[in-house]
Formats: C-alpha cells, structure tokens, sequence
C-alpha cells in the first residue's frame, strides 16, 4: 500500500474546508496498527485499527500537529509540519492519518511500508524536507 490522499480532502481542499497557513486549521496525526479500513472513499477520522492506549503513553485521536505554513517555489505550492513526537511510548504502528481536528475530515493516511515500534521510548514522526518536490502535501505543476 502507498500513501492515500482522500477524495473527500481534494473536494474539501477546493471547497476552502481547509486552511493551511500558519495560525489557520489544526490538525491531528494518529497512529494506526493496520490501514486496511482506509482508501480513497476515507472521509474521516477513524478508531478502526488505531493503536491501542495499551500502549503507553498514547492517547486515542494521536497528537496536534504544527503547521509551519505553506510555500511555493517552482511553481508548486506545498505545506510542512513540524516533526511529531509521541514521547515514551510503547506501541507498533503501520501508518498514520492526519486530519482536521475540530471537524475530524480526513487529508492523508500515511504509509510506513512496515510496522514501526518504539518500545518505552520516543515514536518520531519525520516529514520530508519542506520544499516543491518532497514535502508531504504538493500542489502544482508535476
């Protein structure tokens, strides 16, 4: 499986449902241990498959993001997040799904390519280098 961008985000995105800039909408990331309930027809935060708060230190609904904004170089606009934390923590997942906080509307489900495991320790989410061709949501001329 690859990363899913949600059919309801690209409406949504045009709709002017979500707000990008710095200071704008807030967003979550939560971990999942299996994206089998995920594809393009996801339009929400789920609990299906999230990792479990027998996992220490996780709290269900994951943790707040922090955008740091968008840009636009080479004719691409895109946005980037801080790198995320989950401290001291003891779980496995195999992706993620950020979504808008307040209304819970799903933008990205992430795909780690195998299942990641801290085990009392730090789960670091790191996004790719914020620039036109590698940060984790793009918009523009490919």
């Amino acid at each position: 499986m690859a990363n899913i961008v949600p059919d309801s985000f690209k409406t949504d995105l045009l709709g002017g449902v979500f707000d990008f800039d710095s200071g704008g909408s807030t967003f979550k990331l939560a971990l999942y241990t299996s994206l089998a309930a995920f594809s393009t027809a996801t339009t929400a935060y789920i609990t299906t498959n999230e990792v479990s708060s027998s996992g220490t230190n996780y709290t269900a609904g994951g943790n707040t993001l922090t955008n740091n904004g968008v840009a636009i170089s080479s004719n691409i606009a895109y946005v980037d997040f801080a790198d995320l934390t989950f401290s001291s923590v003891t779980l496995t997942a195999v992706g993620a799904l950020i979504y808008k906080d307040t209304t819970n509307e799903a933008v990205l489900v992430l795909d780690f390519g195998g299942s990641k495991t801290a085990t009392n320790g730090d789960f670091v989410i790191q996004f790719p280098t914020a620039d036109s061709s590698n940060a984790i949501i793009r918009l523009g001329d490919a």
